[in-house]
């Protein structure tokens, strides 16, 4: 109940009802004056501020500590203690992707081109003997100088982005041999002209490309993975088809807050390997390993304790789920990744 003035009028200002109490029967909206001091609104942002934390917290202690539990609760009506799956899934989920895309940065510059299986920066360090030999290999058994290796790099560099095999400067170019019979398919023709568009978006330099790509398909990960979520819980749907006591909706809510827990855990080892950067713990890596093999763990201990069966049979289930769930990802990732290119 909130502390504001009470209004004297009796009509509801949100449907205009008369108030026969403090709200409105028809619509619910208390009948409180209008006019909110300010701090009032700070009041109030901190009391809602409180109680989401209070529930936020409380909801992750039993998340983390007790798999399926929170679940099992939430769908048997104990509600009022833990935070709705679906607020959660989105609070933590807009947490971990803001902090994962701060915390990582995706550009080709962190991505070094490789010549013949050995990266520039190595290559650059070579001997004159050794390099004058791996530039053999690269250049038909005749050696290049270093200037000559380097006129090399830069015109793979700038010979621009291949997605299919054709090589066409322009898409009038394309479209003449489309008219004189070339035979492509609706893909192949897609493809072909995103190839030309990009070549002449980015003047054929190839890292900015691939730095638009890798940026485009990192930043597709949040709609991947929630598009993955009621997919994922119809696999659970199916594998659990004969239990008729629950319902899609139930394998729904389950998979919520184990993606919630993923998140929260996913975030735990963000800040791990950050501290093992900066402090050079190496003992930090067998903790991340730790965590990692209880992600596993937690998964199938969730699915033990949510729908009660035997450990055999929950054994099996849980790696048939994950084995469906690794293709069904890998698929996920191909499409995004396509329609990522489509979009550039």
């Amino acid at each position: 109940m909130s502390h504001y003035k009470q209004r004297k009028e009796t009509n509801c200002l949100n449907c205009n009802t008369e108030v026969l109490g403090k709200y409105c029967q028809n619509c619910g909206q208390e009948n409180i004056e209008p006019h909110e001091t300010a701090w009032h609104l700070v009041t109030h942002f901190f009391n809602d501020i409180t109680h989401f934390d209070g529930m936020f917290f409380q909801t992750v202690k039993y998340l983390i500590t007790k798999p399926g539990f929170v679940t099992k609760e939430y769908v048997l009506g104990r509600r009022a203690s833990y935070l709705n799956p679906i607020r959660m899934y989105v609070f933590t989920s807009a947490i971990f992707f803001l902090i994962f895309f701060s915390v990582n940065k995706f550009n080709i510059q962190n991505i070094e081109t490789k010549y013949n299986g050995k990266k520039l920066s190595a290559i650059n360090k070579m001997d004159s003997t050794e390099f004058a030999e791996f530039t053999k290999e690269v250049n038909d058994d005749v050696p290049m100088s270093r200037q000559q290796f380097k006129n090399y790099t830069d015109t793979v560099q700038s010979s621009g982005f291949k997605i299919t095999p054709n090589e066409y400067n322009s898409k009038a170019q394309y479209d003449s041999a489309l008219k004189a019979g070339k035979d492509h398919n609706w893909i192949e023709r897609r493809l072909t002209y995103k190839q030309i568009e990009l070549n002449e978006k980015y003047q054929h330099d190839r890292n900015k490309i691939l730095s638009g790509f890798i940026s485009s398909v990192v930043h597709s990960f949040p709609q991947m993975l929630f598009v993955s979520l009621p997919i994922f819980a119809l696999i659970l749907k199916l594998l659990y088809i004969r239990r008729k006591n629950f319902y899609y909706s139930n394998h729904v809510i389950f998979s919520t807050h184990l993606y919630v827990f993923v998140f929260i855990v996913l975030l735990l080892i963000l800040g791990l390997n950050q501290l093992k950067d900066q402090l050079h713990w190496d003992w930090l890596t067998y903790v991340l390993i730790a965590v990692y093999a209880y992600i596993f763990f937690y998964e199938y201990k969730a699915m033990r304790n949510f729908y009660c069966q035997r450990r055999g049979k929950t054994i099996m289930k849980y790696l048939l789920l994950n084995f469906i769930m690794f293709f069904i990802i890998l698929l996920l990732f191909v499409a995004f990744s396509f329609f990522s290119l489509l979009n550039m």
